[in-house]
């Protein structure tokens, strides 16, 4: 699996797609977008184990980052923050290449 990471909005999908030769239709199927989306209720480090290693059988993987910025005063978005950073981290360990893209340019990290 290839995890590729980076801000909002900064061609991560199109990255992937290009990097991978993939049509729409056929990236939908293979690839997960946007997986920090995935931890948007509360999960236990079991649950997110279990997210993680389903996610690393697809051929890609893309989530943006959650740690920059300032910290929200909401708890519920704080949390949602820290379970996206683990979610990244596990996925990162289990990814054959790791790649951060910026403005539509990936930087391999692994």
């Amino acid at each position: 699996m290839i995890f590729v990471t980076g801000p909002r909005f900064s061609y991560k999908r199109q990255y992937i797609m290009k990097e991978l030769s993939l049509d729409e239709i056929t990236a939908s199927k293979e690839c997960i977008f946007d997986a920090e989306e995935l931890v948007r209720e509360r999960m236990t480090e079991k649950e997110l184990t279990e997210l993680a290693d389903r996610l690393s059988e697809k051929r890609a993987v893309t989530a943006n980052e959650t740690g920059c910025g300032v910290v929200p005063v909401d708890k519920d978005e704080r949390l949602f923050r820290e379970q996206a950073g683990r979610l990244s981290v596990m996925l990162a360990e289990r990814a054959e290449r790791v790649i951060r893209v910026v403005c539509g340019l990936g930087q391999v990290l692994k």
